[in-house]
């Protein structure tokens, strides 16, 4: 599995997911269309009223579209791939830059922490910024720290540069991956909510 945990240790998200590569230089996880994953789209709007901290219920929600998870070990981002369709109808839809905490290994997968901004790149290599004003937000209600926010940016930037000149590794390829049809759909493992404190 593949979780978010939020800065106090509490769990976001939570994927099931199948590894696809698993190498010095890069982690490749794949979460199907339909797979069930649990997210907490409360925790963030009760810190923002000053709400007591406790754990706000984690809803199942089934994912929407095929996800190519590309990780790189000691990076402060992750690049998704997006995809619709099946067969000759399958088109990528978009690759998605998710500046974060360089993941971690548990018994049970992998976490990381989300550092909210993020980038949306076109297939055909646009980029824009999203989330900026959020990020700001959190900074400014003391949920993460002004460094956090600088170093998320630069190393957003220096993606957008990578994908500009043609080097960062997730264009070698990935675009027209495809998933094998007898893979089963993913389910999250007993204990996916169990806390750790791998990665603080």
């Amino acid at each position: 599995m593949l979780r978010y945990l939020t800065m106090d240790g509490r769990v976001d998200v939570a994927w099931p997911c199948r590894v696809v590569e698993d190498r010095d230089d890069l982690v490749a996880l794949f979460v199907p269309a339909g797979a069930i994953y649990r997210a907490d789209p409360k925790q963030l709007a009760a810190q923002k009223l000053g709400a007591e901290k406790r754990p706000a219920p984690v809803t199942d929600v089934p994912w929407r579209h095929d996800m190519l998870r590309l990780m790189f070990p000691g990076a402060s981002h992750s690049v998704w791939l997006f995809w619709e369709g099946a067969g000759d109808a399958r088109r990528l839809l978009r690759y998605f830059v998710n500046l974060e905490d360089p993941f971690w290994r548990t018994p049970l997968g992998f976490e990381t922490r989300d550092h909210t901004i993020d980038i949306v790149v076109t297939p055909a290599l646009e980029c824009r910024w999203r989330d900026e004003e959020d990020l700001d937000d959190h900074v400014r209600l003391g949920l993460y720290p002004p460094e956090l926010a600088g170093s998320a940016r630069a190393e957003g930037q220096r993606v957008i540069d990578a994908i500009a000149d043609g080097t960062h590794p997730c264009l070698s390829g990935w675009a027209g991956w495809r998933p094998d049809a007898a893979w089963p759909v993913p389910v999250l493992p007993a204990g996916w909510d169990r806390p750790t404190t791998a990665g603080s």
